[in-house]
């Protein structure tokens, strides 16, 4: 229990406890004085015994009861504290959607372990590092739906978007569905920075939205959208599921519109990135987060709690116990 009170105690004043060392000096004077006063004569052996009595035995209390009273005005002296610090973290965030392909193309298996887990990771982690902002998540394929509405919450962001499968909406790559939804989601949006970031393996080949009209719903409601086409060059390993329900692994080409890509980037004041691998995709999403910064402001508190004030206590309740001892017990008639 004292181990837990003195846990990240630490003293204002640590110089006074140099006074401590007056506690030894007062016990030698104290020792020396005792010497001085033992030359008592008797008459015989049967009286030394008589004198050992309990009082004779705890003649050294009073002294006792003041050395603990003056190490403890010594340690209140030097102000025992403890220190609590605190960040109030304060700034202007950013508004962003996380706009996720999820067709079965995404199983590709040009990254590791295939497209949609690679672009899971990085999602998430792109998540993590930025607290102060409001994120959404926009999942689409043959349509759109959005998974996760703004928040700063981050473990649900993280949880949705790791919970992330194909299959979830029908199959088919509507990428004006996708942009159109996830601009949706920032309409009525107050932060002075909303930002889509849309990531795609293919064409548009579905949807009611059209990309372009998309395009122009996001330059109206002041949206900047960073596009990522993901998928290595030429062909790629992607599973295939046949009639009889069986899976079978097929060569499929890489086809992604880069030129529409970069149109919507540019016209929104965005840009455009292809990832060609893992480490690729995890670098576009850090020169996002650079791109997209936060105006954070962090300011620390330190505050202090008095732990003086039992020590006080302690050495008032000595003194007074060695006073009444003092003026009972050990008290000398003349």
């Amino acid at each position: 229990m004292i181990l837990d009170y003195f846990h990240n105690i630490q003293f204002a004043w640590p110089w006074a406890l140099l006074l401590l060392l007056l506690l030894p000096l007062m016990i030698w004077y104290y020792l020396r004085g005792k010497r001085a006063a033992a030359g008592v004569l008797v008459s015989s052996v049967a009286n030394v015994k008589g004198l050992r009595s309990w009082k004779t035995m705890l003649r050294h209390l009073p002294f006792a009861l003041r050395l603990l009273a003056m190490g403890c005005i010594i340690i209140a002296l030097a102000r025992p504290q403890t220190r609590n610090d605190e960040e109030l973290v304060n700034g202007e965030g950013v508004d962003i959607v996380l706009s996720i392909d999820v067709s079965g193309s995404m199983l590709a298996q040009d990254f590791s372990p295939n497209r949609m887990e690679a672009a899971k990771e990085v999602a998430a982690n792109f998540v993590a590092n930025r607290p102060t902002d409001r994120i959404a998540v926009v999942i689409f394929s043959g349509e759109s739906f959005t998974l996760c509405p703004l928040t700063t919450d981050q473990q649900v962001l993280k949880t949705q978007i790791y919970n992330i499968q194909s299959g979830l909406l029908e199959d088919g790559t509507a990428i004006g569905s996708g942009l159109a939804t996830s601009v949706d989601r920032l309409r009525a949006s107050k932060s002075k920075s909303k930002v889509v970031i849309l990531l795609t393996d293919g064409e548009n080949n579905g949807g009611q939205i059209p990309p372009l009209t998309a395009k122009e719903l996001a330059r109206a409601t002041g949206v900047k959208v960073y596009t990522i086409g993901v998928g290595t060059e030429g062909y790629a390993q992607t599973p295939m599921q046949t009639q009889s329900g069986a899976v079978v692994m097929q060569r499929e080409k890489v086809n992604i519109d880069e030129k529409l890509l970069t149109q919507i980037a540019n016209e929104t004041g965005g840009k455009y990135f292809r990832a060609k691998d893992n480490e690729s995709l995890k670098n576009i999403y850090a020169e996002i987060d650079k791109l997209e910064k936060s105006k954070i402001e962090i300011t620390a508190l330190r505050r202090y709690s008095e732990k003086f004030f039992p020590f006080a206590i302690l050495a008032l309740f000595f003194l007074l116990t060695e006073w009444v001892l003092r003026m009972t017990v050990f008290k000398k008639f003349p």
